[in-house]
C-alpha cells in the first residue's frame, strides 16, 4: 500500500517492468545526458526492485530511491547490514514539492522495518541530506602527483615484489580475494555482494575522456601468491616538450607495506607519463608517508559517506570501543523520533551495550553528530568545537570522543 503525498501522487514500491521508466527519471534529474548502455545494465541487474521506490503522480513517474543491502565494516571488524541509499532523484517539474521528502520518510520506515540499523549514502548535493538525519561519516583524499619532481621511499622488501599486468577480468577473483580480506581492517568498506565485482570492471569508452582501457597489475609474493593489485588508465598527452601523459588510477589496494609500495611505484613509472591522479584514496593512505614531497602530490579532501543511524541502540551495540566508555547521550532525532532520548552506552573493545536510561545526560547531540562520529574518522571534539555537541558532564566529551576514535581512517572505496 503506498504511502499518499498529494491527492493524485503516490509513493510505492517499484515493479520490476517500470524500471526503464524509473531510471530515465535519475538520468533527466542529474542533467538528462544517458548513461553508458554498459553502467545502465550494470546498474539494472544490482537494482533490488523490492528496495526502489518511484512517486507517481497520475500516470508519470517524477521520483525515485532505492537501496543496496550491505554489510559494512564498522569498528571492530564486524560486517553491519546497512542499506545503501541510492539513485535518489526528483523529476525538474516536481521540486520542493515534498516528493524527496516523502521517499525518505518511507524508506527509512521500511528500514527499520528491515532490521538494519544504519543507511549510508553518497550525496550529490552534501547540503540536502542533513536534515534527515544524516552526517558525513568518511573523507577521502584526491591526489595530483607531479612524479617529475616527487619520488617513493620504499620499505626494504618491496624489490622481492613481482608485478604483472594482466587482463582485469582474468584477474577479477584474485583482486576480489585481496578486498575482501581488507574489509575488516577499515571501517566504512561494504563487503561486496554478488555482482558487486563488476563494478571495478566497469569502463564505458564515453566515460574515459581519451584514456587508455582499464589496465590492471598484480603484485604477487615469492610463493605465487597475490598480495595486491592496481587498476588504472594511461592518458597520452604531447606538448612542445615532448610526452606528457598522465596515469589515473582507479583502486590501489594490498596486504603489505611491500606490495602496495611497489605497485605505486610501478604507477610512478610508467613511460612516458609525469603525473599521477587518484581519487578517493584514504585521509591516512601510506602514499602520502611513502612520497618525498606530500605537497607536490596535492592532497584535497571531501566529503564521502554519509551515516544515518536508523536504529541507534543497535548500531552503537555492533562496534567497539578503542577505550572504554559510560556515557549517557542526550539524543535530538525529529525525523526519527523513536530514536531521540537519553541512552546509556557502556562499551570496550570487547562489546557494548546502550539502553534507555532516566540518568543525567553527559552528553547533548542529535542522531546526525552520532552518525558522523559512528565509524570513528569524526572526531566527537571536533564537532563540539562546532557547537553541535554539548558537554552536560566534566569529561564525558572526551571520554566518548576517545571510545570513538578508529585506529585506522574509516573509508568507503567506490561509489554506490
Amino acid at each position: 500500500m503506498g504511502y499518499e503525498t498529494r491527492v493524485r501522487r503516490v509513493v510505492r514500491v517499484l515493479r520490476p517492468e517500470e524500471w526503464n521508466t524509473w531510471y530515465d527519471v535519475l538520468e533527466l534529474a542529474f542533467g538528462g545526458v544517458p548513461e553508458s548502455p554498459e553502467e545502465r545494465s550494470l546498474y539494472e541487474s544490482l537494482t533490488e526492485t523490492e528496495r526502489s521506490l518511484g512517486v507517481w503522480d497520475g500516470d508519470d513517474c517524477v521520483g525515485a530511491a532505492s537501496a543496496f543491502s550491505f554489510r559494512l565494516s564498522v569498528p571492530g571488524g564486524a560486517l553491519v547490514p546497512a542499506a545503501g541509499v541510492t539513485m535518489v532523484g526528483v523529476a525538474p517539474t516536481h521540486r520542493r514539492q515534498g516528493v524527496l521528502t516523502s521517499m525518505m520518510r518511507r524508506q527509512l520506515d521500511d528500514i527499520r522495518a528491515g532490521g538494519e540499523p544504519l543507511a549510508v549514502l553518497t550525496a550529490s548535493e552534501p547540503a540536502i541530506y542533513g536534515r534527515y538525519g544524516y552526517g558525513v561519516g568518511t573523507w577521502a583524499v584526491a591526489l595530483d602527483i607531479d612524479t617529475s619532481r616527487v619520488r617513493l621511499t620504499v620499505p626494504p622488501g618491496t624489490d622481492g615484489v613481482r608485478l604483472r599486468l594482466v587482463d582485469p577480468e582474468e584477474a577479477l577473483a584474485a583482486c576480489e580475494k585481496v578486498y575482501a580480506e581488507l574489509v575488516p581492517r577499515r571501517p566504512g568498506m561494504p563487503a561486496r555482494q554478488p555482482g558487486w565485482e563488476r563494478l571495478g570492471l566497469l569502463d564505458p569508452e564515453q566515460s574515459r575522456e581519451g584514456a587508455s582501457p582499464l589496465k590492471c597489475v598484480l603484485a604477487e609474493r615469492a610463493d605465487g601468491r597475490v598480495a595486491g593489485y592496481a587498476r588504472y588508465r594511461v592518458k597520452p598527452d604531447w606538448d612542445v616538450t615532448g610526452s606528457d601523459g598522465v596515469v589515473r588510477v582507479a583502486d590501489v589496494d594490498a596486504l603489505d607495506p611491500q606490495a602496495y609500495a611497489a605497485l605505486w611505484r610501478y604507477l610512478f613509472e610508467i613511460d612516458l607519463t609525469w603525473r599521477v591522479e587518484a581519487g578517493r584514496r584514504p585521509v591516512d593512505d601510506p602514499v602520502l608517508h611513502l612520497v618525498t614531497d606530500v605537497r607536490r602530490a596535492q592532497p584535497r579532501a571531501r566529503d564521502q559517506m554519509h551515516v544515518r543511524l536508523v536504529d541507534l541502540p543497535a548500531a552503537l551495540e555492533a562496534r567497539r570501543y578503542g577505550s572504554p566508555v559510560d556515557v549517557v547521550f542526550e539524543v535530538e532525532d525529529a525525523f526519527c523520533p523513536w530514536n531521540a532520548g537519553r541512552w546509556r552506552l557502556v562499551g570496550d573493545a570487547n562489546g557494548a551495550s546502550c539502553v534507555r536510561t532516566r540518568d543525567a545526560a553527559g552528553l547533548a547531540l542529535s542522531v546526525r553528530e552520532l552518525g558522523s562520529a559512528y565509524l570513528g574518522g569524526v572526531a566527537l571534539t571536533s564537532l563540539a568545537g562546532a557547537g553541535r555537541v554539548t558537554e552536560l558532564r566534566p569529561g564525558a566529551l572526551a571520554e566518548a570522543s576517545r571510545a570513538f576514535a578508529g585506529d585506522v581512517a574509516p573509508w568507503l572505496p567506490h561509489f554506490f
